[in-house]
């Protein structure tokens, strides 16, 4: 049975904004491998949009770069969005019936399976969907931005702590 998991990297004053602060390279490294240890990823429509850099190849990218947006671009993806009409390779578009079809995603796939996106991380946590909440927490303050939760949320505990490269933690929470 698959685990959905919602995270991100964000600010010490709880943002998300990618703009504002990148990982570096040893981060960057991390990512590819989360990404091709993953059984797929599960997006709303504003971070699927974001992702779709991945698509392409640019003439400017370097190795990793490349790599990641090979391992990206092997996993499948779902987009849960009422207003596009269609997505790119190797993604479905969710339209309807959002619950039904992120529970059997759950009971038919193994392994962890991303949530991007803190609206629909928000939809899903309200219907108990989320397994794991990961916050890769940087020392960055922003000001301002998308939050990385989107609304309240019922208490989490804490599960793990992990230092993942010099000065980013990753902190994991479940539900409860």
């Amino acid at each position: 049975m698959a685990k959905l998991i919602y995270g991100l990297n964000q600010s010490l004053d709880g943002y998300i904004d990618h703009q504002s602060f990148a990982p570096g390279a040893s981060l960057f490294r991390h990512f590819i491998e989360q990404v091709r240890n993953q059984t797929g990823m599960v997006y709303g429509r504003g971070m699927y949009e974001v992702m779709r850099y991945w698509d392409d190849d640019l003439p400017d990218w370097d190795a990793q770069e490349r790599e990641f947006a090979e391992a990206w671009r092997s996993k499948p993806k779902w987009v849960v969005s009422r207003s596009l009409n269609s997505v790119g390779p190797n993604a479905t578009l969710v339209a309807d019936d959002v619950e039904a079809v992120m529970r059997r995603l759950k009971t038919e796939h193994p392994g962890e399976i991303e949530v991007a996106g803190p609206d629909l991380a928000r939809s899903l946590g309200d219907l108990g969907l989320i397994d794991e909440y990961q916050i890769y927490l940087h020392p960055v303050v922003v000001g301002s931005g998308k939050p990385f939760f989107a609304g309240p949320r019922p208490p989490l505990r804490l599960v793990a702590n992990e230092l993942i490269v010099e000065n980013v933690i990753r902190l994991t929470y479940v539900p409860g």
